[in-house]
């Protein structure tokens, strides 16, 4: 209002969230629709959403400005429309949609959900970080939420209570202590270590990810990737620089929360009315359906700021090229050698006392792709640990053990059952005019871990082919072809994938390592618990740190190295030319290179080029001897 003439008041309303946003840890203070219920939110309040975009909708046309006129007065009042769903409009005024004043605006819509397999340890430490500033800032705390947000200090949700009024609730927000004792619950069964999964949203479905809408007779449908996440998925309305943002990116938006009740109506009015006259509307019955779901089930976020994520390990700082950031990492760094000593300690006993193929776990959890020449991603290295036990129990637990460590995972029983019935490709549902997800539509750096023990006799249908291709196509290139029905279209992505097998794998990999067990544990589940329970909180917040940090530091090959290395390959070469192939040196280089990483050294040295070498000595010689044994399964 007080920029009418000046058109530069969008950028200021930008440029003053930025400042501000800067200020004493506020990113903590601006409730996050990841933590906290939407029916706890004052509706156009500041909120933040940490989320992947799953899919893009085409652009929105919006009246960017407007003019309302009272019919008995005709007094005039110029309006402006963004950052918001419902046009302003008093009971005497109408919109003059004929005005000279108006203009029109366009923005873009993101269909967003959580991070796909986001760990249970994110969601806590997020939750508690901002927990931990409110207790410092009380009376900050009492200000905000009294004038802008509903912050519940628990994300657990008693579903028996009876909701309040925001007026009701005042109290509780001033009284915090309160709300805990009502809110938190039963927190046994949970996760190790307090972190427990955190309870979504009320209207959350308890099993899947399809909820009842009011307004729609079949289910809604939230397209969460993996089967069972739960969580808010949100239309995410972009007015500046949406060309950044493509789909499977991970972005914390903070915008402004839209869940007025008058979408659900106008919304269902729409749908009415264009079964009786199909003329006024060109979209489908389907598609205004999903594109227009009910505000209180998928709430919309206009956005201020965005930013693209490079992790979302709470633990980090979420830049890495700040000067604070820095002083971190260097802290950090200077303790790298008794981490990585623990962390190795932690995964030979996971696996069974085995420590060369705890080592390889290591690198393979540090891998990232960092380049890509022409088709080929360079730092992929999908692991094939083969002579697992055939039994539930041993897989299970290593993925709960990789679950307590990385962002992002998920585990994929390679079952007949599940090959043929999953939908793995992300397709095109052009009567929706949407991308409907699956499995592998992951966010970068998510740990994918296959479970081939699973696998048993039977026949491999259509859909069961086209999944295990996709699998391959991933592991090898690095990509995911989503179906668009008339054609494929490539999206690259960067997931690390463990495959966990009896023999070898079905599925190519980069490395295979043979467990060879020192332990076996009379009670495979009592040991592997013992395991998870011993380490404590702190160390395992260092592992955490340290397998999230090291993917994001640059790495080099002086010249000299490079010279030196290719002087060792043709001599290798000279001595036995069947047993060293350039596919050899291509993944000696690769061990060479998280092997120094996992180091904290960002070149490669001598010393580490002799001890990859050694490395892969002891891998084939293993690899050689189970050949032995078995005659050709490997």
């Amino acid at each position: 209002a007080q920029n009418v003439p000046n058109s530069d008041w969008e950028k200021k309303v930008t440029e003053y969230f930025k400042e501000k946003l800067k200020e004493n840890n506020a990113t903590n203070w601006v409730p996050s629709l990841n933590d906290v219920p939407v029916h706890y939110l004052k509706p156009n309040s500041l909120v933040k959403f940490r989320c992947m975009v799953q899919d893009m909708f085409d652009p929105e046309f919006y009246m960017g400005v407007y003019e309302t006129v009272d019919p008995n007065t005709n007094a005039r009042v110029l309006h402006f429309g963004k950052y918001r769903d419902v046009a302003e409009c008093g009971p005497q005024q109408e919109i003059d949609l004929n005005s000279s004043q108006t203009v029109t605006s366009e923005r873009q819509t993101f269909y967003c959900v959580p991070v796909p397999g986001e760990s249970a340890w994110v969601k806590e430490i997020s939750f508690l970080t901002g927990l931990m500033i409110f207790v410092l800032n009380r009376q900050f705390y009492a200000y905000i939420s009294a004038s802008q947000a509903r912050v519940s200090p628990s994300t657990s949700y008693t579903p028996s209570r009876h909701k309040r009024s925001y007026e009701e609730d005042e109290d509780m927000d001033l009284h915090p202590s309160k709300q805990k004792e009502q809110h938190m619950g039963n927190s046994s069964g949970g996760d190790i270590h307090g972190c427990v999964e955190p309870k979504r949203l009320e209207t959350e479905a308890s099993a899947g990810h399809h909820l009842i809408s009011p307004n729609c007779s079949p289910p809604l449908d939230l397209n969460f990737p993996l089967p069972g996440e739960k969580g808010p998925a949100c239309l995410v309305k972009v007015y500046e620089s949406w060309d950044s943002f493509k789909v499977n990116d991970v972005l914390e938006v903070y915008g402004i929360l839209s869940v007025d009740p008058v979408l659900s109506i106008v919304n269902n009015e729409e749908r009415d009315s264009s079964a009786l006259d199909p003329m006024e509307c060109m979209d489908t019955a389907e598609e205004q359906r999903v594109h227009s779901p009910p505000a209180s089930l998928v709430p919309r976020i206009h956005v201020i700021l965005a930013q693209k994520l490079q992790h979302i390990n709470p633990l980090l700082p979420a830049c890495l090229n700040e000067e604070e950031s820095k002083t971190f990492v260097s802290n950090f760094m200077s303790e790298l050698s008794p981490v990585r000593a623990e962390l190795l300690g932690f995964l030979t006993h996971a696996l069974l006392g085995d420590s060369l193929a705890a080592e390889y776990l290591i690198l393979h959890l540090i891998s990232t792709v960092y380049a890509r020449r022409d088709v080929l991603p360079l730092g992929k290295f999908t692991v094939n640990l083969s002579g697992c036990p055939r039994n539930n129990i041993f897989t299970e637990h290593i993925y709960r053990i990789i679950q307590q460590l990385v962002p992002a995972s998920y585990r994929l029983q390679m079952t007949i059952e599940n090959m043929n019935h999953s939908r793995f490709i992300p397709h095109k549902d052009y009567a929706a005019n949407r991308l409907v997800s699956g499995v592998l539509q992951l966010a970068s750096n998510t740990s994918l871990v296959v479970d081939e023990t699973q696998l048993e006799q039977g026949q491999l249908d259509t859909t069961g082919v086209h999944n295990v291709t996709a699998l391959g196509n991933l592991i090898t290139w690095q990509k995911v072809d989503y179906d668009f029905n008339y054609h494929q279209m490539e999206f690259p992505c960067n997931i690390n994938v463990l495959i966990t097998s009896e023999g070898r794998s079905l599925l190519p990999s980069d490395c295979q390592v043979h467990l060879q067990p020192q332990i076996i544990p009379p009670n495979m589940e009592e040991y592997m618990n013992s395991l998870l329970t011993a380490v404590l909180p702190s160390v395992l917040n260092k592992f955490r740190i340290y397998l999230s940090l090291l993917r994001l530091l640059d790495y080099s090959i002086s010249d000299e190295v490079t010279k030196a290395v290719e002087e060792d390959f043709v001599e290798m070469r000279k001595n036995d030319p069947d047993s060293i192939t350039a596919d050899d040196l291509h993944r000696t280089l690769l061990v060479a290179r998280f092997l120094s990483l996992s180091a904290g050294q960002t070149t490669l040295s001598r010393e580490r080029w002799l001890r990859a070498k050694q490395l892969e000595a002891l891998r084939k010689a293993r690899l050689q001897q189970q050949k032995c044994v078995n005659g050709n399964e490997l």
